[in-house]
């Protein structure tokens, strides 16, 4: 069969948009790419979402049909913002532009042709709460020959399921790749799996990864479908690629298979989310999936200063798997970036709050001011800082860190050691056990309460002897005749925990405490519970580290409480400040930018992450996150780390080394602030 191509007649174009003066030559050459696929390698601060905007307009204005562009982002604000600025410029609506995310474009294809993957068009969608409920359902279901050390629940299960989707693994290569402390299970999951799938086909129901695995599913197993939509969507336009994971790169080549239109944009150097399933490797291998495509650097930076910019490009100069690129400046000069080396980390805090009113009275807002670090623990001595010198502060995250359920999980269990008569604690701790409710957990803290009363409350003087305190474990082994069948064996193990942690000298050494609480179980805990497992106990594992600052158990759990209390005060919707200083990871602040950024605890180890030198691409990732945060900085950038972490629980201090990506930046880019005079009291 012989194809003719059949070439859309176009009538002389009169231009609406003066591209060549608006944009800047990089710019122009991304926008104006003839058809075929290509590659826009857009660097920090260098107008990338204008870039892909101007090109929607350019498309348009030579005469391409709006329903013949396809645009997707990972946010619907993105896309809205994008299609007003394309609105601005030309004038004119676009309702019948396809711009969204990859989940509402599957959603909106799947509306109309449901059937052929086996759902009525009236289909719903479940949003997070939804799909762990019918996982629970699913879970119910299970056989009862799986081995019961493990209870796995509903989320992480359908954390599994859901990364297998994305990366488009079979169940057992996951479970291998990404959850090794599953694979006992592997065959339990896969059931689980399997009822899931059946159970969402006879509710008529899909989940979010059911919005993009079925969208592949219509475009690889159903021709007639896939030849309208690939003949439909001439251009395809992808922002954020680097970000994109297996199943997303996958339903792009897909979509664009017919006319091979496609111009991704992202920058590989801002790839910094694998742990949810991002392929930093689909962006380096566009070329080798598209020989023929063309690759367009955007480097003109428009944010930062020289001087930064060179520290930027310094630092993630080492990293072996990139577009080569430097980020060329278009501001005026300004100073170095500081590397600021302080004695330890109370310094660093103290530095950051002194400097921070300092730039507050020259005339820098707080509002364009940022603190960001690699883990949110690193930022605790901050905090209490600029609390005490009443320096407001907003923290970007969602959940308040201090009230997430493993921090108080585990603080629950200092609070009942250092205060047995604490019935919050007490309950808060049995209803982990499996067949602990509310009903159970009271009845047996009645129990436990009848068998301390026995004893005087004067014994619960902190003075006592060990010998003069009474035994909680004593207690609890007592208590176990109101203890839920199901629960015995947990109750059994609960029980070891407290009888080794309620004795000296580990009962007044916080440390200590997190440490053993979890190894005795609480990371197993971790494990069944919590989807971003890894994630908490790292956090645990700091917090450990973070006590050894503390005399004791008492002192630790006030600081910790005011931690509570000052990100309480800076969330509380309605009585913010006018201005405040922003406080957030480095992740978290990706697509943001302030006129002055900290970037704290620059410590090996800390940044990057231990866990991360296992592997060069987990290093080189914690290289990119590096970068990300030096890239935040507009006007002026503080790079800093403790020479030592004091440890007042403990016989002197912890040396640290500095983080070894400082080491990649020639000394001469920066300029080295010693702190020993001005901390001297």
């Amino acid at each position: 069969m012989r194809e003719y191509v059949l070439k859309r007649f176009h009538s002389p174009v009169n231009l609406q948009i003066d591209y060549a003066g608006e944009l800047n030559p990089q710019q122009h050459a991304a926008v104006t790419a003839p058809p075929g696929p290509s590659l826009v390698i857009a660097g920090a601060g260098s107008g990338k979402t204008r870039t892909l905007t101007y090109r929607v307009a350019y498309l348009l204005e030579h005469g391409v049909a709006p329903e013949r562009i396809l645009l997707l982002t990972f946010t619907n604000k993105a896309a809205r913002e994008m299609m007003r600025r394309v609105t601005d410029l030309l004038g004119g609506e676009l309702r019948n532009l396809w711009g969204g995310t990859f989940h509402s474009i599957g959603a909106r294809l799947l509306r109309s042709n449901a059937e052929a993957v086996g759902y009525r068009t009236d289909f719903t969608i479940l949003d997070r709460e939804d799909a762990t409920e019918l996982l629970k359902a699913c879970l119910g279901d299970a056989p009862v020959d799986r081995d019961e050390t493990r209870s796995p629940k509903a989320d992480v299960v359908g954390d599994v399921l859901s990364m297998a989707v994305n990366m488009r693994r079979s169940v057992a290569e996951t479970v291998s790749r990404e959850y090794k402390y599953f694979v006992p299970i592997t065959e339990w999951i896969e059931g689980v799996g399997r009822r899931y799938s059946q159970r969402k086909r006879a509710a008529n129901v899909m989940d979010f990864d059911d919005l993009l695995a079925l969208w592949v599913e219509l475009m690889q197993n159903h021709p007639p479908v896939a030849e309208v939509y690939q003949r439909r969507f001439e251009f395809v336009l992808v922002d954020e690629y680097q970000d994109t994971n297996k199943l997303q790169a996958d339903l792009i080549d897909l979509v664009a298979a017919r006319h091979h239109n496609v111009m991704v944009v992202g920058d590989d150097a801002q790839s910094i989310y694998s742990w949810r399933g991002a392929n930093f490797r689909n962006i380096l291998d566009f070329p080798v999936r598209y020989p023929e495509a063309k690759t367009y650097k955007i480097e003109n930076n428009y944010r930062s200063t020289p001087e930064i910019l060179g520290v930027a490009n310094a630092a993630i100069a080492a990293n072996v798997h990139q577009f080569s690129k430097t980020l060329t400046p278009l501001r005026k000069s300004g100073g170095k970036p500081a590397l600021v080396v302080c004695g330890d980390s109370a310094h660093q805090a103290a530095f950051i709050a002194h400097r921070i009113l300092e730039l507050r009275e020259e005339g820098t807002s707080l509002n364009s001011m940022a603190v960001l670090y690699r883990s949110h623990f690193h930022a605790l001595e901050v905090q209490l800082e600029l609390a005490r010198r009443k320096i407001p502060i907003s923290i970007t995250s969602g959940i308040r860190f201090f009230e997430q359920a493993h921090i108080k999980d585990v603080a629950a269990y200092l609070k009942l050691i250092l205060n047995p008569l604490d019935e919050v604690a007490f309950k808060r701790l049995v209803r982990m056990l499996p067949g602990v409710g509310d009903k159970a957990a009271e009845k047996i803290w009645l129990r436990f309460g009848e068998e301390m009363s026995r004893v005087s409350v004067a014994a619960w003087d902190p003075d006592s002897s060990e010998e003069a305190r009474p035994s909680l474990a004593e207690a609890m082994q007592k208590s176990v005749a109101v203890v839920p069948k199901k629960a015995l064996p947990s109750w059994a193990a609960f029980t070891t925990t407290i009888s080794q942690i309620e004795a000296d000298p580990v009962r007044d050494n916080p440390s200590e405490l997190i440490r053993h609480v979890l190894e005795a179980g609480y990371e197993d805990y971790l494990q069944d519970t919590y989807s971003n497992y890894r994630l908490r106990k790292e956090e645990l594992d700091q917090l450990s580290t973070f006590a050894l600052q503390f005399n004791g158990t008492e002192e630790f759990l006030t600081q910790l409480s005011l931690l509570t209390n000052v990100e309480a005060e800076a969330s509380q919707p309605g009585e913010k400040d006018d201005e405040q200083v922003r406080l957030s990871t480095v992740h978290q602040a990706k697509g943001l930018e302030f006129d002055v950024v900290f970037l704290i605890m620059l410590c090996d180890g800390l940044f990057p992450l231990t866990r991360s030198l296992e592997t060069p691409d987990d290093l080189e990732e914690e290289r990119r996150l590096f970068y990300v945060g030096i890239t935040r900085a507009k006007n002026e950038l503080y790079l800093s780390y403790p020479l030592i972490r004091a440890t007042r629980g403990r016989d002197g201090d912890v040396m640290q080394l500095p983080s070894r990506f400082l080491k990649e930046i020639p000394g001469e880019l920066l300029n080295e602030w010693q702190l020993r005079s001005f901390f001297a009291y």
